[in-house]
């Protein structure tokens, strides 16, 4: 049980760990990413990046 909470606990600090990373690219960066990932079916990482986009208030 502790094994399988580790993983969960590893998965979890990787996904912040992403999201941070997302968070901090340059506008430039970003529309990049959310340009590469805006494909359907939409995706998590595509997702991450729209969101930021709409915090910043900037689009595609």
């Amino acid at each position: 049980m502790k094994r399988v909470a580790d993983r969960g606990d590893q998965a979890v600090r990787r996904l912040a760990e992403v999201e941070a990373a997302i968070a901090v690219l340059s506008n430039e960066d970003l529309l990049d990413l959310a340009d590469i990932f805006k494909a359907e079916p939409p995706s998590p990482i595509g997702d991450m990046a729209f969101v930021e986009m709409a915090r910043r208030n900037i689009s595609l």
